[in-house]
């Protein structure tokens, strides 16, 4: 039996089908995501979504949707479903599906009367392609199939209308068609492996197709699609078919052949840790020479902070010390002054980061200890960290320097350097101008392990100049942040003011390797932390006794925002803590470790099948929300169970 299987009942409920999403993703920086049913819910949604260099730096839906048809005496029985302007639904082909599976691919089982048919959906891993195989199980000899592709052609983050621009033609090819709906555009070759088809070019659109998770998200939500025409396939009991959707034709005879070796290649999600595994290699990129990490799906794109916080949980922990150094080295051309830009962009790289380039550090760090080869990590990367170090020492962009005891200071009017970045209007939900905790916990950190790097590379004068920094720390970091009468750290100080909002980033500085606080102060800390912010799901960004929490997260962009770091619950935070709870409790902490890993498996049939979503409600039931797979949160997961499997050994 799969590890995660639907059955009938699940999927015509449109209530249970519709919340649950797959992704499939490959090297290229391609994706495809629908419903388990195939109805596409979110503009984000599509069979094929590639970048398209030509245009932009970002991602674009080429074919959003194929229709399959089952054609009998003269009866078309359409397996497809969309929803129209008004929450109407035609066709409503989910009525046919008896059965959902995922194995090594998604596979999901249609019946019409004594026909069935399967359907397994892969991508290409380092090709931007599709590949869909048919197979009719059982039924009447010869059957019709007919595929109607549904094209969009657009940037994922808008939506397309029917417009006098579009070229509606279509050039016959070996097993298909190619089709360019704008000249800009990388063609779209769609194939079938079988060369006897027939295709009929009807060009025509299909007008106010509704996207219901844009209307809950506040955005506009209707678009048309564009059908250049369809193909009609003969099937025997027993055959399949393959069909390719891609940016490059391809040899049709090898298409299945093609679609054998990569469902090999695809490491099975029988299991939890083997989905959060699968789910840490989709967010890996290979792209103009550079190894890089998108941050999440469908919308995000590759932002420095989650790669740097990301990478070792989603390389180290599966032992692949070889794809983080790549990822580290890729992005130091990237480095301008003191500062990573935090969102990675060929356009208009934006260095706003206060804690990326110390993230870049830390990332390093935990290389360098999976490696142990703290030389020649040295060697390689110290020269970026020296240059960070002393840019921040000296001071750079939007204030960022250091104060005479030595903490960390940034920020300016209308800007949000850390991870907790919601605008509205202009204006930060969550400014923190001054010195972040997380911050300076990191840029304790930092300095401790240059400062340890550097005496293993007799580097004398940046232990030298260094040093009495890192002393002056040891002072003032407890002393400026610690309330013992409270329990907690500040979240951040700005001269003589001190934000004591409970907030869930001071766990990082107990998590830290190298930290200037006692195991006592960090005791009391993680206690609070988890009386106050702890749900199954995450820490909470903000204690529900505020005035400023919300627990629930919806609404539009402006009510989610003001949710987002005021009270919803991340995954990523977790790491953190387990990390930091485990190095003081050691064995006597593993049950409580262990009971949050494992509450997160009911998760892999929930949101995004097989992954970690991006936040969770902060109020119970704890729902999930937000992206349905992030890099940041998956990593935690990884790392949760690595530090399990340390001290269970010990």
């Amino acid at each position: 039996m799969s590890y995660i299987k639907f059955n009938k009942e699940q999927l015509i409920n449109l209530e249970f089908s519709l919340t649950r999403e797959i992704l499939r993703s490959n090297r290229a920086g391609a994706y495809a995501s629908q419903t388990i049913i195939g109805c596409n819910t979110r503009k984000y949604h599509g069979l094929l979504i590639c970048p398209q260099p030509n245009i932009d730096d970002d991602n674009h839906l080429l074919l959003s949707n194929l229709d399959e048809s089952i054609i009998e005496e003269g009866d078309e029985f359409n397996l497809a479903i969309r929803r129209y302007k008004g929450g109407i639904y035609n066709p409503k082909g989910h009525k046919y599906a008896r059965e959902y599976e995922i194995n090594h691919v998604p596979v999901i089982t249609y019946r019409i009367g004594n026909i069935v048919l399967t359907k397994e959906i892969v991508f290409a891993m380092n090709d931007d392609r599709v590949l869909i195989k048919y197979t009719l199980v059982d039924g009447q000899s010869p059957t019709k199939f007919r595929f109607k592709p549904f094209l969009a052609f657009r940037n994922i983050h808008f939506l397309t209308h029917a417009n006098l621009n579009v070229d509606t033609n279509a050039v016959k090819i070996p097993g298909g068609i190619m089709v360019r709906m704008y000249k800009d555009y990388t063609p779209l070759y769609m194939q079938f492996s079988k060369e006897n088809f027939e295709y009929l070019h009807v060009p025509d659109w299909y007008y106010n197709i509704e996207y219901v998770k844009e209307i809950e998200r506040g955005y506009e939500a209707h678009e048309d699609l564009f059908t250049p025409g369809y193909f009609e396939v003969n099937m025997r009991k027993g055959e399949s078919i393959v069909f390719s959707a891609g940016t490059s034709e391809v040899d049709i005879s090898k298409l299945k052949v093609m679609f054998s070796i990569e469902v090999r290649r695809r490491l099975p999600r029988n299991n939890f840790l083997n989905c959060l595994k699968n789910a840490a290699q989709q967010f890996i990129v290979h792209r103009d020479g550079k190894t890089q990490l998108i941050a999440g799906y469908p919308y995000f794109g590759r932002f420095s902070r989650d790669t740097f916080v990301s990478l070792p949980g989603l390389t180290l922990t599966t032992g692949n010390s070889r794809l983080c150094h790549e990822v580290l080295q890729s992005h130091l051309s990237e480095l301008k002054g003191p500062l990573f830009p935090n969102i990675l962009s060929k356009e208009k790289p934006v260095y706003n980061s206060i804690d990326a380039p110390l993230w870049f550090i830390w990332a390093v760090q935990q290389y360098a200890n999976k490696t142990r080869k703290l030389s020649s990590v040295w060697m390689e990367f110290g020269p970026s960290i020296k240059q960070i170090l002393e840019g921040f020492r000296e001071g750079t962009e939007y204030n960022i320097h250091m104060q005479d005891d030595g903490l960390i200071y940034g920020g300016a009017p209308g800007i949000a350097l850390t991870w907790m970045d919601a605008i509205i209007e202009g204006v930060p939900i969550t400014p923190r101008i001054g010195c972040p905790v997380e911050a300076n916990a990191l840029w304790y950190n930092g300095i401790s392990f240059a400062i340890k790097a550097a005496r293993k590379s007799s580097d004398k004068a940046f232990v030298e100049r260094w040093l009495p920094i890192l002393k002056q720390l040891d002072e003032s970091f407890p002393a400026k942040f610690w309330d013992e009468e409270k329990g907690y750290l500040a979240d951040y100080i700005d001269g003589n003011f001190k934000d004591w909002t409970m907030r869930p980033n001071q766990v990082i500085a107990t998590a830290m390797q190298y930290t200037p606080l006692k195991e006592e102060v960090r005791k009391q800390i993680l206690s609070k932390v988890r009386r106050e912010l702890m749900t199954p799901r995450g820490l909470r960004t903000l204690t529900p006794t505020h005035p400023n929490y919300k627990g629930i997260y919806g609404g539009n962009q402006i009510e989610r925002d003001l949710a987002y770091h005021q009270g919803s619950a991340f995954p990523w935070l977790l790491g953190f803590f387990a990390e930091a709870y485990l190095r003081i409790h050691g064995k006597g902490g593993l049950a409580l470790i262990k009971n949050l890993y494992n509450g997160f498996e009911p998760e892999m049939n929930e949101h995004g099948l097989c992954t970690i979503s991006e936040i969770y409600e902060g109020d119970p039931p704890h729902k999930p929300a937000g992206a349905i797979s992030q890099a940041w949160s998956v990593s935690a997961l990884l790392t949760i169970h690595s530090l399990i499997e340390f001290y269970e050994k010990q």
